[in-house]
């Protein structure tokens, strides 16, 4: 595999570490959690701002980038870095969610899959070698394997099916692979809630040397217990000294027990779809700003937050904003929600090189029970 894609644990706590991943476009703390930019952009913020909030890669999605602008086009507007204006680390899921979320629009084979597109109906062909292709075309500096991802619950002979369909797609996504300096490959482990077809992918996947192995198929319809055992089941047959991504995860005391598991990286849609929908995610717990309670609080979201919207807004006035239907609503309380993310996994960084993780993880939620709103969401 490449050189120049490097993974330093600079310090660990249980299982719980925290370390360094160099790439050509700058280096990722971690645990790190990143924000996901489906089609090229971060919903509702500048990527100055997504920077400045303290994420250092965020997340963009081959399916999504394929029907719309094309990966032809953006390699030749000078590769998704510069279409997008983010200038730092890129990963790429591949589609694999696609498969799973588009299933009625999709037909499945052995080779690939074609999916007819929800924009405009065209029919589209993807396959390991063509997300390898398209995500080389983009540039992403980490780039994931295709893979099929199922919904849970589901049989284990589906489950089993999906596991082994996509271990064949490993295989192809690896020779398909673009080297490049400082550009990483990810293997996914599948086999749904059961821990012997994680055990067999996990195996497997370790065999053919990746950059970095993630974790999917989960938060996709198992509660919090199954997803925390399938973490165990499968980090300890993957390779310390390499990344290890949970793909689509998720509520922050999902973030903190996979962390707690030994898991490295996360992304999921949930700080900015909530945002959107009125929810701010707080020391105290979530706050719904769209109920009636707010409309005359003066206080701020959070005082201690890193975000000045956060700061200097009013419950009052984000509610009203909420309540009209204002952009500006959105976007504040999308900066709230992602700096309350970045924000927890620098105190979980913190925490663990100071050897104070579980400590730390039980005054977060002592906060989050105090529920100056609504408290935190229960885990799904």
């Amino acid at each position: 595999m490449t050189g120049g894609f490097r993974f330093n644990v600079t310090r660990t706590d249980g299982q719980a570490r925290t370390g360094v991943i160099a790439t050509a476009r700058g280096e990722i703390r971690t645990p790190a959690f990143m924000p996901v930019g489906t089609a090229a952009t971060v919903k509702a913020m500048h990527p100055e701002a997504v920077k400045a909030l303290g994420a250092d890669i965020v997340l963009a999605n081959t399916y999504h980038l394929m029907l719309r602008p094309g990966a032809e086009r953006v390699a030749e507007l000078g590769g998704l870095h510069r279409f997008m204006n983010w200038p730092w680390p890129i990963l790429t899921d591949s589609g694999g969610f696609q498969v799973m979320s588009l299933a009625k629009l999709r037909k499945l084979d052995e080779d690939g899959v074609t999916f007819q597109s929800h924009i405009d109906g065209a029919r589209h062909r993807l396959t390991p070698e063509r997300a390898m292709e398209i995500q080389a075309l983009l540039g992403s500096d980490i780039q994931m394997q295709f893979d099929e991802c199922v919904r849970l619950p589901c049989e284990e002979d589906e489950a089993r099916r999906a596991m082994l369909l996509s271990l064949r797609w490993a295989e192809r996504s690896r020779a398909a692979f673009t080297p490049a300096p400082g550009r990483a490959l990810f293997g996914i482990v599948q086999g749904g809630a059961s821990p012997a077809l994680r055990i067999e992918s996990a195996t497997a996947l370790t065999g053919m040397d990746f950059h970095g192995y993630a974790l999917g198929g989960l938060a996709v319809g198992e509660p919090q217990e199954i997803m925390l055992a399938m973490i165990e089941t499968a980090l300890p047959l993957l390779p310390a000294g390499k990344p290890r991504y949970l793909m689509g995860v998720g509520a922050p005391d999902d973030l903190l027990e996979s962390v707690r598991r030994g898991i490295d990286m996360f992304d999921c849609v949930m700080p900015t779809r909530a945002g959107r929908h009125g929810l701010a995610y707080t020391r105290r717990g979530r706050l719904n700003l769209r109920n009636a309670r707010h409309a005359g609080d003066p206080a701020p979201v959070d005082p201690l937050s890193a975000s000045a919207a956060a700061r200097t807004y009013s419950r009052a006035y984000l509610h009203h904003l909420v309540k009209s239907g204002e952009i500006l609503g959105m976007m504040l309380l999308t900066e709230i929600n992602l700096a309350y993310y970045e924000d927890l996994m620098e105190a979980a960084r913190r925490a663990i090189a100071a050897g104070d993780y579980a400590d730390f993880c039980a005054r977060t939620k002592e906060d989050w029970a105090l529920g100056e709103g609504e408290g935190q969401p229960k885990p799904s």
